[in-house]
Parts: C-alpha cells; structure tokens; sequence
C-alpha cells in the first residue's frame, strides 16, 4: 500500500504544474492591459503601472514569471487581490462554505443516489425501476439555474420551509440545505443510474450464485459482497464530482448568495483580477487531485487487488 501512495503522489506533481501553468499563461498571456480598469474609467498613473508590473513579474518572460509564482504558492503566498487583501484569507473563509455546501451536496447525492439505484437495480423493469429512470432523466434534462430557482420560489419565497438566501459570511445548515440539493440533484441522478447499471450486472455473477448455493441469505449477498463490487466506480465518480462542485457551484451560489469560492472567481474573472483568479483555480485544482488521491487509496480499500498492481 506505501509504494500505491507514492507512486499516486508522484503522478500528481506533473498534474500540478502542467495545469497550474495552463491557468497562469491563460491569464496572464491573454492580449490586453491587465491594469486596464482598476483606476476606474480612466488609465491608470504610469508610476502604478510600472509597480503593478514589478510586483507580478510581468516584464519577465512567462516561464520565469510562472516560475516565481510557484515559488510563492509553495510557501503558501498565493498574491494579493486588487484590493490588497490576501488571497490565501479570502480563499480560507470562502472555502469553508464552499466545502460545507459541497460536502452536504456530496452526502445527499451519495446517499439517495446509491439508495435509489440499488432499489432499481434489484427490481429491474418494475415500477421503482422505471420510477427512477424517469425521474433521474427528468432532472439530467432540467438546466440547475431552472432547479434553483423553482425551488428557491416554492420552498424559499412561497412556502418558507428554508431561507430563500444564504446570505452572509457564515450560512447555517438550514440556509444551504437548498443551494446543496439543488447542487447535487444532476450527480443524484447519474449515481442511481450508475448503481442500477451496476447491481443488475453484478447479480448475476458467478459469484453471486456461488454465494447463493453455499446459502447465504439475501442481504448478506447483497449488502456484503455485491454493493461493494458495484460501489467502486460510484466512488470514482464522486471522487471527482467532489472537486467539481467545489469549482462548479458559480452559478448556484449565483442564486442563492452564497459566499463561496465559484462566488470569488467570478468576482475576479469580471474584475480582472489575476491573482485572484489564478489563486483560486489553483487552490481548486490541488483540492481536487487530493480527492482522487483518496479516491485511488479508497480503491485499495474495497478491492486490494488494485493497490498490489
């Protein structure tokens, strides 16, 4: 298991570079003045140019300006904002709720996803199956701003069961349990298909008659042996959806006003603001390498085949 975790280790640090790298030279090799707009409508004073130009090494060749940006993010500086606020800070208490409203999106698509596929896929072609199928389709096809908003109306505005907002710096659970549903509700659907697909195909293994001819009972065959055969790509997809809605939740945040991560990036993608949004896509994309890390170390775990390869 120690040599499966370094190897993983080691095949994320290209990951990092190659894609920190890409954002950075997105950003900051695009056409354009990268101060144009931040001293309002007019240009900005040639002594704050020639500044702003030293501090983020912009007369420095890309490689180079890269290079000593990394520098930086390695001992935990990701730069400032245009307003001089770290963005390390901004970013620590932006993600604390981006990651409560991820991690409770995570926990409702994971459960009633993996439940209801289950239930499908065991009773493949009866009413619970077909129920399933039509309703997960039903809310693949719907766009997740048209989920929000109805829900927000109905259960916000209308009938007051949550808060229709989320607004501050510190959200409570009831006041994200609505932006998490309706973050989650795609992923709820593709785990169920996912889990049907895979319980029906499973329960008719080999090692399912095996187990039945020794006689073990139902449930045990079923809650032992071919829910953990079935869970290992549902962990997969999980594992990376995590990330994703860590980084996808703009237009959910959007609605509910959210203070959150996908808020901050696009505050500084409309502002132009550079570090800001390279400090936060970067902040991104190493969260979501460590959740495949844990999901490849969760692999060894249902299946040790895996980590002996």
């Amino acid at each position: 298991m120690g040599k499966y975790i370094a190897r993983r280790f080691l095949q994320m640090i290209p990951v990092v570079i190659f894609s920190t790298f890409l954002i950075y030279a997105m950003v900051f090799a695009m056409p354009g003045d990268p101060t144009a707009g931040k001293c309002g409508e007019r240009a900005c004073p040639p002594a704050y140019v020639a500044e702003f130009r030293d501090k983020y090494n912009l007369d420095d060749p890309l490689p180079v300006q890269y290079a000593k940006y990394m520098g930086d993010v390695l001992q935990g500086d990701l730069g400032e904002n245009q307003y001089g606020v770290p963005v390390a800070e901004e970013l620590q208490e932006r993600f604390s709720v981006t990651g409560r409203l991820a991690l409770m999106a995570l926990v409702f698509e994971g459960v009633l996803g993996i439940l209801a596929g289950v239930l499908a896929g065991l009773r493949k072609g009866g009413f619970i199956d077909n129920l399933v199928l039509v309703s997960t389709l039903f809310v693949i096809s719907v766009p997740i701003f048209v989920i929000g908003t109805v829900m927000q109306y109905f259960f916000g505005l209308n009938l007051e069961i949550v808060p229709a907002l989320a607004s501050g710096d510190n959200p409570s659970f009831m006041a994200l349990l609505m932006p998490a549903i309706v973050l989650g509700s795609t992923s709820l659907a593709y785990i169920a298909r996912l889990m049907r697909t895979n319980i029906a195909e499973n329960i008719k293994s080999d090692y399912v008659r095996t187990a039945k001819a020794k006689g073990l009972s139902n449930r045990r065959i079923v809650g032992v042996h071919t829910l953990r055969n079935s869970l290992i790509p549902v962990i997969t997809f999980m594992g990376y959806d995590f990330g994703a809605l860590l980084g996808g939740a703009i237009v959910t945040e959007g609605i509910f006003n959210v203070t959150g991560v996908g808020g901050y990036i696009f505050t500084g993608i409309r502002n132009r603001d550079g570090i800001a949004v390279v400090g936060a896509v970067t902040a991104l994309v190493i969260v979501y390498l460590v959740m495949n890390l844990i999901v490849d170390l969760l692999y060894g775990a249902l299946d040790p085949r895996i980590s002996n390869d």
